[in-house]
Parts: C-alpha cells; structure tokens; sequence
C-alpha cells in the first residue's frame, strides 16, 4: 500500500511538473517560480501536504544540485576559467561588492547574525546561468558584442563557488576556526589540483571517460560525479563543488555528449530540486519577510545593472550594449536556491527559507523583464533629459548645382561635408 502510495505521489508530482514547465515555455519564461510554487502548495502548511515520497524527493533533490553543478562545469574548460580570471577579474570583484554586500548588510540589519549574512550575501550576490542564458537565446543576442562580458562574470561567478561552497558548508556546520580553515584549504586544494590537471591532462581524462556507447558515456560520468562528490562531502567540501570541478575536468567530445545525455535527467532532478526547497517552505511564512524580498529585490537589481555596464564599459562595449548586459544580468534563480537551501537545513534562521524563495520569486520573473527593457527604457530617459537642438536661422546662399565642381571640390576636402 505505502509502495503505491508513493508511485502515485511521484507520478502525480512529475506529471504536474511537465505540465508547469509546458505552461513556461508557452509564455516564454522561466519555469523555475512555478516549481517554487508547486512545492509551497504540497509542502508543510499548503493545500494538500505530501507524505509517503518526501524521502525519495529529498535525495531527488540531491542528486538535481549534483547534476545543475557537473552541467555547468562541462560549460567551461579549465583554459575558459584560468583566462576569464586573469582579464575580468576588477569586473568580479566588482559584481561581489555591489551584490554581496546588500545581502549581508539586510541579514544583519535584521539580526540574523554574521553565518546569516554570509549566506544571504551569496544568495543576492550569483545571478542565474541557466535563466540568462535562455533569455539571450530567446531575445537573439548570443552574438551581441555584450554576450562575452556577461558569460565572463558568469563564469567568475562560478568559480568563486568552489571557495564560497566550503566556506559556509563550514560556517552551517558550526566548526571551530581550525577546522573551518582546514576545509577552505582542502577546498582550494581540490580545485587547484583539478584545474592543474585538467589543463595539463584534460585531453587524456576525457580519452578515458570517452565512449562510442552512449549507455556506458552515461554510466562512467554519472558513476564518477556521484563518486567525487560524494568524497568531496565526506571530506566537508561540498557535494556540488566536486560535481562542477568533474563537470570542468571533462572537455571536446565527451563533454558535448555528456551534456546531450545529462540534460533530461538534469531538467527532471533540477525541477525536483526546486519542488523540495517549496516543499520546506510555509506559505504562510512569506507574507512576512515580502517588504524585506522585494526591496532587496529592487536594490540589488539596480547594483546587477550597476555591474554590467560598468564591466561593458571597461570592454569598449556602446552605451546600448552596457545596458543590456546590466539588464541581463538581473535574474536570480538555482544558485540562490542551493546556497538558502544549505542554511535551512542547517536550520540556522527560520525566516531566511522564506526570505529567499521570495526574493527569487521576484527576481526569476523580473530578469526576463529587465534583459528586455533596460536598453530602451534608458534611451528614453536620456532622449527627456537631453534638451532639443536649437533651430538656427537659414543663411541665404549663392544657388548652386550640387553637382558643380565647386561642391564636389569642397566635399572632397572637407570631411564633414562628405559624411
């Protein structure tokens, strides 16, 4: 009876699922709030509570962040990552802290703590690859001149993830200074090792990995994520940070097929993922922390716009692009979610669950909007704010044929008068 219980359950939460995400993609925008939404109306306190599955989509939801992280270390090589970090890094340190900064600055002013505070600085702080990059596509723009600064502060999003992962794994799980410092050191080790090695031996780990089956390309690299990360969580890392650093060690073919293999099961564990953190979410504790969600929202919309025009401007990229890439940059979405549902199951404040399903509820729709309308809603308020030309009065003149050699003289030595 529990067994079709639970079939029934898992079933009904997957079709639902597919429904949702058919509803998305008809109007265009990411699924990712009526995931959220679904799991605050089957979760504790919503309109029909689940009960015999609950523990099949915990581990669901471990296995979706596991997959979210290895996809998008395939995204990168080890290359991609050394050089965006030797050239953009200002644009990084820049997105930190304008971004980081008012998360921690809000946990704080609302006595959350320090632990608090350094995980709301990462919520607000890392916009959302998988959103953003659907919104490119969508609005044509991948080969736009801006499209290389968003995807470098993108990437350096990303790595910092594998420092900023073991730190606050650490700070959740309440270790002394000592052991704390140890993990980061573990952590950085980790990473350094792996992009020493993927650099230097990328070519012959995917050699390895590499298989004309598709099956057995599917075993070996899922078998090895869930292996690393598992280890990588043994050793107090993170799970998702060896997932992503695997995802980086893998490139050429094996990475191409491993991602047209993976992306299913990463779209069907992701939405799983986001289904779970709804599912540990009141409803009724949002009303709450609203006001608070969406004044972070519109504060750290304006420091993401902040961001991207600064870091378009430092490439030479025109006035319309730095505002696009600011506009684009705006969306939150999985990250936000993986660094909130770390602190909650944590426990460390009842309030920051709420907080940050809100804030990305807000800002998982806003994005899109911003991606769209930044550019010319800009334009339009500079064309107000520029007075108009003054008229000057005609000055009569000899009449001439435009075509005299006297006009055609002149154009050819005056500049102005040939453009």
């Amino acid at each position: 009876m529990h067994s079709a219980l639970f079939l029934i359950e898992f079933g009904a939460i997957i079709l639902g699922l597919g429904l949702l995400g058919r509803l998305a993609g008809r109007f265009h925008f990411s699924p990712i709030p009526l995931y959220l939404l679904a799991g605050l109306a089957f979760g504790t306190g919503g309109l029909l509570p689940m009960g015999a599955s609950e523990e099949f989509v915990a581990i669901g939801a471990e296995i979706g962040v596991i997959l979210l992280l290895l996809m998008l270390g395939l995204e990168y090589t080890a290359s991609d990552l050394v050089s965006n970090l030797k050239t953009q890094y200002p644009a990084g340190l820049v997105d930190f802290t304008l971004n980081a900064v008012p998360g921690a600055v809000a946990a704080l002013l609302m006595g959350w703590g320090p632990v608090a505070a350094v995980v709301l600085a990462g919520v607000t702080w890392i916009s959302s690859s998988g959103v953003i990059a659907k919104v490119m596509g969508d609005l044509g723009r991948v080969g736009n001149r801006e499209t290389p600064v968003i995807l470098s502060i993108l990437v350096l999003e990303d790595l910092a993830m594998a420092v900023y992962l073991p730190i606050i794994t650490a700070l959740l799980a309440g270790v002394g200074l000592a052991a704390g410092s140890i993990t980061l050191a573990i952590a950085l080790g980790v990473a350094g090792l792996v992009l020493f090695v993927a650099v230097r031996y990328g070519r012959h780990i995917s050699r390895f990995v590499s298989s004309d089956d598709p099956e057995k390309l599917l075993l070996v690299v899922l078998g090895l994520t869930l292996l690393v990360a598992g280890v990588a969580q043994q050793l107090q890392v993170s799970a998702a940070v060896g997932a992503f650093l695997v995802g980086i060690a893998l490139s050429g073919e094996v990475a191409e097929g491993t991602h047209t293999l993976l992306s299913p099961l990463r779209d069907l564990f992701a939405a799983v993922f986001f289904v779970f953190f709804g599912l540990h979410t009141d409803p009724a504790s949002i009303p709450p922390v609203l006001l608070p969600a969406l004044a972070l929202a519109v504060v750290t919309s304006g420091t993401k716009i902040a961001t991207g025009y600064w870091a378009a401007k430092r490439a030479g990229v025109g006035v319309k692009g730095r505002w696009r890439a600011g506009g684009t940059l705006v969306a939150r979405g999985e990250f936000s979610i993986v660094i909130a549902g770390l602190a909650v199951t944590a426990g460390i404040e009842p309030a920051l669950g709420p907080l940050a399903t809100a804030y990305v509820l807000i800002l998982v729709v806003i994005g899109p909007l911003t991606a769209r309308y930044t550019e010319p809603v800009a334009a339009w308020v500079g064309s107000r704010r520029t007075p108009p030309p003054r008229i000057l009065a005609a000055v009569p003149s000899r009449p001439q044929s435009p075509e005299s050699p006297e006009d055609l003289k002149d154009q050819a030595q005056d500049p102005a008068a040939r453009a």
